[in-house]
């Protein structure tokens, strides 16, 4: 992310925020389509990782669509709302990592399919590049 939009950085964070749960909350349609017969365990996880990752893209959204109604002085500095927001994405995100760290680890069905094995090593540096664009906020 680059430091130059001086008063929008905070609409530029949340911005980050919303595309990357989008983002990681397709991926994990992904990564049902790619490995036929993940174990139902597997399956259900990235289903509720889906929903997990909408909540919190929804609330990216809704804190834009806020900071939008009430203008640019509200968007100068970071609100405490923002901060916990960004906060809790990268916490969010380093959780769903893990996840994926296991998934590869244990999953019959991604273990023995190398087209997912690196698809979800795509996905998760992915979302290793959010973590990082969101940390650079949180210093």
């Amino acid at each position: 992310m680059q430091y130059l939009y001086g008063d929008n950085m905070q609409l530029r964070v949340l911005d980050e925020i919303e595309f990357w749960k989008q983002q990681e909350m397709e991926h994990t349609v992904v990564i049902r389509t790619i490995a036929p017969g993940l174990e139902p365990d597997y399956v259900k996880a990235m289903e509720q990782w889906e929903l997990a990752l909408g909540r919190t893209q929804g609330l990216a959204v809704r804190y834009i669509e806020s900071l939008a109604r009430t203008g640019s002085e509200a968007a100068k500095g970071f609100s405490d709302e923002t901060l916990a927001l960004t906060y809790f994405a990268v916490k969010q995100s380093e959780h769903f990592i893990a996840v994926l760290d296991h998934l590869v680890a244990n999953s019959t069905a991604i273990k023995g399919n190398p087209v997912a094995k690196v698809v979800v090593a795509h996905i998760r540096r992915e979302s290793e590049y959010f973590i990082g664009v969101a940390q650079t906020v949180l210093e």
